[in-house]
């Protein structure tokens, strides 16, 4: 067992607060968005041993299972993180298997630098996400009905928007859609700044559902994202709820601190409330065109007292545990790598006593029993 030394991320976005209050440490003043666990290369944790990445590196079947690298390859498949958002996330979508494949392999031929900021696909693999929630968090998930999204904006009394209202209200769905988004994403930026500029001042007139659509405007002026965002379900977890993410599901988080879980991938398709990179084309190849309801996520209890949230695929698996005062130890070995995060209380890993917002990795095979008292979050992979 190792305990993980761990890089915070300081994205714009970050919460100044959420993070060092989770820690018991004073904040510093700057935006701390995201805490990283796991072994990518772009901020891997750190062990007495060495980094997780190099550790895995030297001899993955030692650190990760015949079971895991035989069934995901010689790496840690997820990357676990705490995230905190005190702004709101670009609006984006996430490639499945297949599309991040051939768009990685498509840049690589074409000779792109895998940081030029107009390269789309960092790597060649998906992105399925979960998003688990420590406070109330709010966000964007999935396109609602058409009619909805018709409704809100017909409110707003734009002339310019009646169009969209139009469209929205055309079948099939799925076609309505497609094309709305694609005239806001391919408008003219004057004009769109001109009538996001508008429907803002509606907004803040209608409160009520519409105010956070002006809350947007505050961070993006006159972004096309502003609008997108009204075709979207908006979504508002409870301490310990969940949100899966799939491929081709835009979303956006717009505060709060959770827990979030993902594949080992950096592939972002950005639809706005964004200064970065917006790949049209690519971006409607891959968002999937089709109202949904979001599927809040409340943990399945087991006899053994873990907590664990419901997923489709394999590279993750993420539960918890709630350990009140006197309970009975638990045996957590497993023939699968583990990453073990406290939340609150002091609970014991092994020998090894947590604070809130530390963290170990737990080779597999190795034995590791959970006892006292706190919430602990446990990551590993279905092999």
């Amino acid at each position: 067992m190792d305990r993980l030394v761990n890089t915070v991320r300081p994205y714009a976005w970050g919460s100044t607060t959420a993070i060092p209050e989770l820690l018991g440490i004073a904040p510093t003043g700057e935006p701390q968005a995201e805490m990283w666990m796991g072994a990518h290369p772009g901020a891997p944790s750190l062990t007495a041993r060495g980094s997780l990445h190099e550790l895995i590196d030297a001899d993955p079947v030692r650190e990760l299972g015949e079971r895991s690298v035989e069934k995901f390859g010689p790496r840690l498949p997820f990357l676990l993180k705490v995230l905190a958002a005190g702004a709101p996330l670009s609006l984006q979508a996430h490639p499945d298997l297949a599309q991040a494949r051939a768009g990685y392999a498509a840049e690589e031929a074409a000779g792109i630098p895998i940081d030029a900021p107009h390269r789309t696909y960092k790597d060649a693999n998906h992105k399925p996400e979960l998003i688990c929630a420590l406070t109330p968090f709010d966000g964007l998930c999935g396109f609602r009905a058409p009619t909805e999204a018709a409704d809100a904006i017909a409110a707003l009394g734009i002339d310019s928007l009646k169009p969209y209202v139009d469209l929205l209200h055309a079948h099939p769905e799925e076609a309505a859609l497609r094309e709305v988004l694609t005239a806001l994403l391919t408008a003219d930026p004057e004009e769109t700044a001109h009538t996001v500029a508008e429907a803002v001042a509606a907004a803040d007139r209608l409160g009520g559902d519409h105010a956070p659509y002006a809350n947007l405007a505050h961070h993006f002026p006159g972004d096309p994202g502003v609008l997108a965002a009204m075709l979207l379900n908006r979504v508002r977890l409870q301490p310990g709820e969940a949100l899966y993410l799939g491929a081709g599901v835009p979303h956006a988080y717009l505060d709060g601190l959770g827990v979030e879980i993902m594949a080992n991938s950096d592939n972002v398709l950005r639809c706005g409330l964004t200064p970065k990179h917006i790949d049209v084309p690519e971006l409607l190849r891959v968002v999937r065109f089709e109202p949904t309801d979001p599927n809040v996520l409340r943990p399945e209890a087991s006899p053994t007292g873990e907590e664990v949230y419901d997923t489709p695929i394999d590279e993750f698996r993420l539960s918890r545990f709630v350990r009140p005062e006197g309970a009975a130890p638990t045996d957590l070995t497993s023939p699968t790598p583990q990453i073990l995060l406290a939340v609150a209380g002091r609970p014991t890993a092994g020998e090894a006593t947590l604070a809130a917002g530390e963290s170990v990795f737990v080779p597999a095979g190795e034995p590791i029993e959970l006892a006292g008292t706190g919430t602990v979050f446990r990551a590993t992979v279905v092999a």
